[in-house]
């Protein structure tokens, strides 16, 4: 390893390391545009300039130079001073004096690095050059005047995202970055764009002259709209949430977000429930009503029902105190009929091996073969297939598919569309020593999931995916509820009614009153029979309010601390980030009032008392960011499977959940990427 010094500071790298990242490692500031350390090197803004003694007679630049035996680095001599202030001048030759106008104004690397390492004068008299903007999309808005041709872009889009659909062409002061057939960015991931340009020409067009970074609240908090748990910052002006950006989480996502999490948040102020409302007997029709009013209708509307005739369904987007607090409230009532599945979705909970990605989604890495069971990652999990691009790249890992045919950003070799071609997983990981299977959570959603989950554990030590040290076996959920509330046994207790048994229940009478918590992924209108007492509670007036008797207006997971577990079985912390609007309450507060109004009060009065009898029973939900990896153990009932195709459950990206639904962003996303079939080709990887 050689040993470098840097301004007088020696220091042993390993081979093949820049100075740059040398520098990094001193803490030592060397400024730069084009370098990005998730991306490959250009070298092509010249800021980074450094004088290494004895090398060429000019400067070097060091996020392209590798450290050699011996090497003296200056990184603050005259000649680097000078050297940069002719750069940033460069720069600056045609970039216009939008500062006052520009969205990314108190957050621009130009801006910074100008004040610290520039020139207070320009030489040029010329004309500034003037560029078109371009079309991008709905998501990002373009003032290509200002860009400085980094290519950061380009290189995220080739290289992160696997939709190379950006490029620079012309030459000289001609040179610009554009699309070739001005074709819209339609990757999921289209929004780190406008985090990796250094200056003002991508920003965000939803976000476009609404604020100035120091006039918002920021919050550190989680995504729900997946079951990934992406780190995220919340920053909102009052209660209105502004823009929501992505924080640095490698065990997660790195420090990427999709674009359904990143520009969704228009929706949690469209659509919302801001009062309690109760439908008219004799109109048939929703009116609204107080607290009080609301608690005691719903109380004498449940006078006469037993326990047996109670059923609850949760949502894809609660939190873990309101499913433990609907659960506590379903058992003082004596119902054991509570599920978290509203997709139908069978498959063993005994073994918590059977429903986690064990292998952890950092762990994809570490992997040589890759099989993916009835999913479609890019739409189920845009970081997981983000991970599984990198893989590729890094490593070659080969990938195949079982299942319907997606367009990935990454070449795979599909091995069949159903479960009679699970007999192929053996022979594709054949010579792996790591091999992962990643099983959609879609693929149980049918009457032989329990069969399947238990053929799938076969199948799993039978290929050598799980053995000492290594398990590869990994169920890919799309819901934030959905493992925490397999965690707390949010399940069908001793003869209770599953998910497709309940709604059956409220046709054919047994199920007299039904509680949905959020529950929003299915056409409660159409399904729930009209003479079973329906209350729902929820942040937005979807498909579940629709149905109600009863709604309740609860908080979004943007205006309450929450615990969500991911599909690692990763506990994380939803923090309030702004209020919820009108007579809106926190969820597990409505149904603590709720059970006072039955004669069944939950035995806590405040959150921190719910969540001590929360880690009491279920103590590893208190390890924050912690993944406890559970031993391997079989799982599923044995059964007849049917030979029916996989089909992949997401078919709108854009628009799968409440949230989404009442966003008018996600709405101009599914007009533009979703119905006009304007997505990247994942060939364009090869």
């Amino acid at each position: 390893m050689p040993k470098i010094t840097i301004d007088n500071t020696e220091i042993e790298v390993e081979t093949g390391t820049s100075i740059l990242q040398a520098a990094e490692q001193l803490g030592i500031e060397i400024p730069r545009f084009c370098y990005h350390d998730r991306l490959s090197v250009p070298a092509n803004c010249r800021m980074c300039l450094v004088e290494v003694e004895g090398g060429p007679p000019k400067p070097v630049a060091s996020c392209a130079m590798a450290c050699g035996e011996g090497m003296k680095v200056k990184t603050d001599s005259d000649m680097v001073k000078k050297a940069r202030k002719g750069v940033m001048e460069m720069l600056l030759i045609n970039h216009p004096l939008d500062c006052p106008i520009c969205d990314q104004g108190g957050e621009c690397d130009l801006q910074d690095q100008a004040m610290g390492y520039g020139f207070d004068r320009s030489r040029f008299h010329e004309n500034k050059r003037a560029v078109p903007d371009k079309d991008l999309g709905p998501l990002i808005k373009t003032s290509m005047n200002r860009c400085i041709n980094c290519t950061r872009c380009v290189r995220f889009a080739e290289e992160i995202a696997g939709t190379p659909v950006l490029g620079q062409f012309h030459r000289g002061e001609d040179a610009e970055i554009g699309t070739f057939i001005h074709e819209l960015v339609g990757t999921e991931l289209s929004g780190n764009l406008i985090d990796v340009c250094p200056v003002g020409a991508l920003t965000s067009k939803p976000y476009a002259f609404k604020a100035r970074p120091w006039e918002l609240r920021k919050t550190e908090s989680i995504d729900v709209h997946d079951a990934l748990g992406s780190a995220i910052r919340i920053d909102a002006r009052g209660r209105e949430v502004m823009r929501i950006l992505p924080r640095l989480n490698e065990d997660i996502n790195e420090e990427w977000i999709d674009d359904r999490t990143r520009f969704s948040y228009d929706g949690l102020n469209k659509g919302r429930l801001d009062r309690p409302w109760i439908r008219d007997p004799d109109t048939g029709k929703l009116r609204e009503a107080s607290w009080d009013e609301a608690l005691s209708y719903t109380a004498h509307r449940m006078e006469g029902i037993q326990g047996h005739e109670i059923a609850a369904l949760a949502g894809d987007l609660a939190d873990v105190e309101s499913m433990v607090a609907l659960k506590d409230l379903m058992t003082a009532l004596g119902s054991p009929h509570l599920d978290c599945r509203t997709d139908g979705a069978l498959f063993d909970v005994a073994e918590r091996t059977g429903y986690l990605f064990n292998s952890t989604i950092a762990g994809i890495e570490q992997a040589d073969a890759i099989l993916l069971v009835g999913t479609n990652p890019r739409l189920e999990g845009v970081m997981v297939n983000a991970r599984i691009r990198k893989a590729w790249r890094d490593k070659r890992v080969k990938i195949g598919l079982i299942g319907e045919e997606a367009d990935l950003t990454y070449p795979y070799k599909h091995l069949g569309t159903g479960s009679r071609d699970l007999d192929k997983i053996s022979e594709f990981f054949s010579g792996a020593e790591r091999p992962l299977m990643i099983v959609g959570a879609g693929v149980f959603a049918r009457p032989d999931g329990l069969a399947l989950h238990h053929m799938m554990s076969e199948m799993a030590q039978k290929s050598g995916a799980v053995k000492e040290g290594w398990n590869g076996f990994n169920i890919l959920h799309r819901a934030a509820s959905r493992v925490g509330a397999l965690e707390t046994g949010f399940m069908p207790g001793k003869n209770g009614k599953a998910f497709e048994e309940i709604i059956q229940g409220t046709r054919n009478g047994s199920v007299k009153a039904l509680y949905l918590l959020g529950a929003d992924e299915f056409d409660a209108r159409s399904l729930i029979g009209w003479q079973t007492f329906t209350i729902y509670q929820g942040h937005h007036g979807d498909r579940g309010a629709a149905r109600a008797d009863v709604v309740l207006p609860g908080a979004a997971y943007s205006e309450k601390d929450g615990i969500y577990v991911n599909t690692e079985g990763r506990p994380q912390m939803a923090r309030r980030a702004s209020f919820p609007p009108g007579d809106a309450k926190e969820d597990w507060k409505i149904l603590r009032a709720l059970s006072e109004t039955l004669g069944k009060t939950l035995p806590y009065d405040t959150q921190a008392q719910l969540r001590a009898r929360l880690f009491k029973e279920w103590p590893n939900l208190a390890d924050f960011g912690v993944v406890h990896s559970p031993s391997w153990a079989a799982f599923g009932e044995k059964g007849k499977i049917a030979e029916d195709a996989f089909e992949n459950p997401v078919k709108n990206f854009y628009l799968a959940n409440a949230i989404c639904r009442a966003s008018g962003t996600m709405k101009a996303c599914s007009e533009a990427f979703v119905q006009s079939q304007s997505r990247p080709y994942a060939e364009a990887a090869e």
